[in-house]
């Protein structure tokens, strides 16, 4: 079946069965790599994109649910020359070991922001609960978010 996906503000048409992760089809079909697989059942959060400014386990969204709706990728934050707020500041915080988790702190930690830049440790703790990090750079990665709030609150330069 053919289906026209909003990705990154441009809609691409691809051929794929309904039921296909929108993660297969994100990283196979459009070459996006920022989601990652990681678990497959949409427990771990390194898989996570944006459906209508809301995160979702791209994992266990069939490519039919995605159809008719924005779809964000971490490509569609920013980029290597010109990184969006939130990857900035895991950048400046060295917020990533492995790296491997990092796309879905990041998009989760980008829709938070978005819905309420005002956020304490205590909302970015409970936003990212759900996405794991096997370095164990928790710390470091809800250090990232509150620097970005702060950023996206104050202008703070970058």
């Amino acid at each position: 079946m053919q289906f026209d996906l909003d990705v990154n503000g441009r809609v691409r048409q691809v051929d794929v069965e309904s039921d296909t992760p929108l993660l297969y089809v994100l990283r196979n079909d459009l070459a996006l790599n920022g989601p990652k697989y990681g678990c497959g059942l949409g427990e771990c959060g390194s898989c996570t994109v944006l459906l209508d400014g809301k995160p979702a386990r791209s994992c266990v969204v069939p490519v039919k649910a995605a159809a008719g709706r924005a779809v964000t990728t971490l490509e569609g934050l920013g980029d290597r020359d010109a990184p969006g707020l939130v990857q900035k500041a895991f950048i400046d915080a060295q917020a990533a070991q492995c790296g491997y988790c990092i796309n879905g702190m990041i998009m989760t930690a980008h829709a938070l922001i978005a819905r309420n830049p005002h956020v304490g440790r205590r909302e970015i703790e409970d936003a990212l609960r759900y996405n794991l990090c096997r370095c164990g750079t928790h710390h470091e990665i809800v250090e990232a978010v509150a620097l970005a709030a702060r950023r996206a609150c104050t202008k703070e330069p970058e």
